[in-house]
């Protein structure tokens, strides 16, 4: 089976169209206020706008209340949720959308009992922890963690980029990757050719 492919934190139009010509399975728009790459209400319609069919627009959101979530639901095309932050299951599932949940991961993390409170979830992305941020760290964490029984799909984000998505998966075998620093020339602003290299890597693991 294919790795999917997730490229997130998605600020201009020309990033989106090079994720999607890259061959992206989904790009993710951030409404995280304090993150390099936030996106309002107002920029991220005009983005989903020109996503086409069969890419997935993915909103990753950290401790938002309620009616933040719904404002942005009814105004952009979203078509899963991404909760980044200390977010219960029974919060997660109230949108009427499918959800992952990012699970910061430390030495001491146990993965699988924290997984297992999100068994609504149609995946857990496993991300590297540094305290005080929530995510977008640019840094990687030991993939021998993540133990080998999860019963949820594992999208694997922390520090991934051209150089090491290839052993990340072989390594893993992940259901997907997720990257946003990895592919970008500054917070915020993507890269086409780190965007196409970063593909390139992934789709050739299967071809070694």
């Amino acid at each position: 089976m294919r790795t999917r492919v997730k490229i997130c934190g998605l600020t201009r139009e020309q990033d989106v169209h090079a994720a999607v010509n890259a061959g992206a399975d989904a790009i993710g728009l951030v409404f995280f206020g304090s993150s390099s790459r936030y996106v309002d209400i107002q920029v991220a319609s005009q983005l989903a706008r020109i996503v086409p069919p069969f890419v997935s627009i993915v909103g990753l959101f950290v401790n938002a209340g309620k009616q933040v979530i719904d404002d942005v639901l009814h105004q952009v095309r979203i078509d899963l949720l991404q909760f980044h932050g200390d977010e219960p299951a029974d919060f997660c599932e109230q949108f009427s959308r499918p959800y992952i949940k990012a699970l910061r991961v430390a030495d001491d993390t146990d993965v699988t009992a924290c997984a297992g409170q999100y068994a609504s979830a149609k995946g857990v992305l496993l991300d590297t922890f540094q305290a005080g941020k929530p995510g977008g760290t640019g840094a990687a964490f030991n993939w021998a963690l993540i133990p080998p029984d999860l019963t949820l799909p594992i999208i694997l984000a922390g520090g991934l980029t051209q150089n090491n998505v290839a052993d990340a998966i072989r390594q893993v075998q992940p259901y997907a990757v997720d990257v946003s620093s990895g592919v970008e020339q500054d917070k915020g602003v993507k890269d086409v050719n780190k965007i196409y290299a970063f593909m390139n890597e992934v789709q050739g693991v299967g071809r070694r």
